[in-house]
C-alpha cells in the first residue's frame, strides 16, 4: 500500500441539527396545510395536518434542545481534556 492509500480523508460529517430542521420544515408544511390553506382538496386532510403539525413541531423543538445540550456537553468535555502534543 502506498502512503496515499493509507491516509484516506474521512468522509464529511453531517450536522446534528439536520434532523430537527427537517422535522420543523415538515411540521411547518403540515401547519400550512392544516391551518392556513384554502384549497378545497386539502380540507379532507385538515385534521391530520393539524395534528401532525403539532407533533412534528414539538418533536423538532425537543430534538433541537436535546442536540444542543449534547453538543455543549461534548464541547465542554473536549475543552477539559489536555491537548496531546506529539
Amino acid at each position: 500500500m502506498t502512503d496515499k492509500e493509507q491516509k484516506k480523508p474521512a468522509p464529511p460529517q453531517i450536522s446534528p441539527y439536520v434532523f430537527p430542521v427537517l422535522l420543523a420544515g415538515l411540521g411547518l408544511w403540515c401547519a400550512y396545510d392544516g391551518w392556513f390553506t384554502t384549497n378545497p382538496d386539502m380540507l379532507k386532510h385538515q385534521l391530520f395536518n393539524q395534528i401532525a403539525s403539532g407533533v412534528l413541531l414539538v418533536w423538532a423543538v425537543a430534538d433541537f434542545i436535546r442536540t444542543r445540550k449534547r453538543d455543549k456537553a461534548e464541547q465542554k468535555a473536549r475543552n477539559r481534556q489536555p491537548a496531546d502534543h506529539d
